[in-house]
């Protein structure tokens, strides 16, 4: 049995020694007397070659040491492991753990890799600054791997049930981000599906969903009459005239350019692009929509932009210049003490279309609204386009009846 006795006195060039208390393990003498170093030799019994593996030198490592060292080698390879390739591995895998991003800088990460698909600009930035309000306060300087579901709990709480829309939202992004990040093989999986089992249970959609405060259909006409047909008349009274007459969306007036326009088949057709449901939309147009087009763009400047409602620095307007309009008229919406909104429009024509008959089907069309139904959608294959032209005529009568 090696001692600390015999490693003393061995010399420089003395032969190297078996330790006796676990096979494998060798004192080799140093260049001085009572100096030495710790080899442990084995076969690997993963490339089938002999091999030596440095244990430290001695006294520094002393003996009880090397035998330990030496003990948890022999186990290893009793199991099937080279425990040279296993300490290779271990070190990999701390350096691959210093390495592994934060939740903050895979984040931002995910966020460039899915700008490509947004809508615009504007939903491209709120995916990223609702995590730099709400997450990164308190986790975005963490690694990924150390994360847990009681964390994103942590970050979500102070909204869960007072902003219950924005934290599911948010809630799904982190996932994105968690789920991008077991892809790429720094965790295994995702921990934010089980945090709603944490936190207090939501209110329920229906109780959630906040309405756009909208016209009274009864009362569109009244208000197109005194207020879009009232004094100067302006570009911003023209997209709510026509926003209303198409019942579009907002943004799909705002951002709307005349290549769009086919004045030849009455249609309007929204490019995939540019529609929430990433499919192309047709709009019917009138005679009297396709005159009012007909003046504005007699007075465009087509050289210098294709949008149909330019801003002065021909890009598109802001939505706040519609909702200034409303707010400046003190236009009363079916919601007590709000103002009504230009999306409100939708919801005055969908109320009317019920009102009056027509189809839901048509009527949710004309709205251009996703079936949610999948086995419903697989059947439809066509817009109807015709109905829908007839439908809107109808609800352009109503709108202008008080026309003047």
């Amino acid at each position: 049995m090696f001692t600390d006795a015999k490693a003393r006195k061995c010399k420089p060039g003395d032969k190297a020694i078996s330790d006796g208390a676990v096979r494998g393990l060798y004192f080799f003498p140093g260049a001085s007397l009572g100096k030495g170093k710790w080899v442990f030799r084995f076969k690997s019994p993963e490339t089938g070659k002999r091999r030596d593996m440095g244990l430290g030198s001695y006294p520094v490592v002393s003996i009880k040491i090397a035998r330990e060292e030496a003990f948890r080698a022999r186990r290893l390879l009793e199991s099937g492991k080279d425990p040279i390739e296993d300490r290779k591995r271990a070190l990999e895998g701390e350096k691959r753990k210093l390495s592994l991003p934060t939740f903050a800088e895979a984040a931002r990460q995910v966020h460039e890799d899915l700008k490509p698909g947004f809508r615009n600009k504007k939903h491209s930035d709120q995916w990223i600054n609702t995590l730099e309000q709400y997450v990164f306060p308190s986790i975005g300087r963490v690694q990924v791997s150390n994360l847990t579901p009681a964390d994103f709990a942590v970050a979500l709480k102070p909204i869960w049930l007072e902003k219950p829309e924005t934290a599911s939202r948010v809630k799904q992004r982190c996932d994105a981000v968690m789920k991008w990040c077991a892809a790429h093989g720094y965790i295994l999986a995702s921990p934010v599906s089980v945090v709603s089992q944490i936190l207090p249970k939501q209110p329920g959609k229906r109780e959630r969903v906040a309405n756009q405060p909208a016209v009274p259909w009864r009362d569109v006409p009244v208000f197109v009459r005194d207020v879009l047909r009232s004094g100067l008349q302006t570009p911003t009274k023209l997209m709510l005239e026509f926003l209303i007459l198409t019942a579009a969306r907002s943004g799909e007036v705002r951002q709307m350019e005349w290549t769009e326009i086919d004045f030849d088949n009455r249609v309007w057709t929204l490019p995939a692009q540019r529609m929430k449901a990433k499919v192309a939309h047709r709009v019917p147009l009138s005679p009297y929509l396709l005159e009012l087009m007909e003046g504005v763009k007699e007075g465009a400047d087509l050289e210098k932009t294709s949008l149909v409602f330019p801003s002065r620095k021909n890009t598109p307007v802001s939505d706040m210049t519609l909702t200034k309009c409303l707010r400046d008229n003190n236009v009363a919406s079916d919601t007590p003490g709000r103002i009504a909104t230009a999306h409100g429009f939708r919801s005055s024509f969908r109320d009317w279309a019920s009102e009056n008959g027509y189809p839901r089907d048509l009527a949710e069309r004309a709205l251009a609204h996703t079936i949610r139904n999948a086995t419903e959608a697989a059947y439809h294959r066509t817009d109807l386009l015709e109905q829908r032209r007839e439908m809107m005529l109808a609800w352009e009568s109503w709108v202008l009846k008080e026309k003047g």
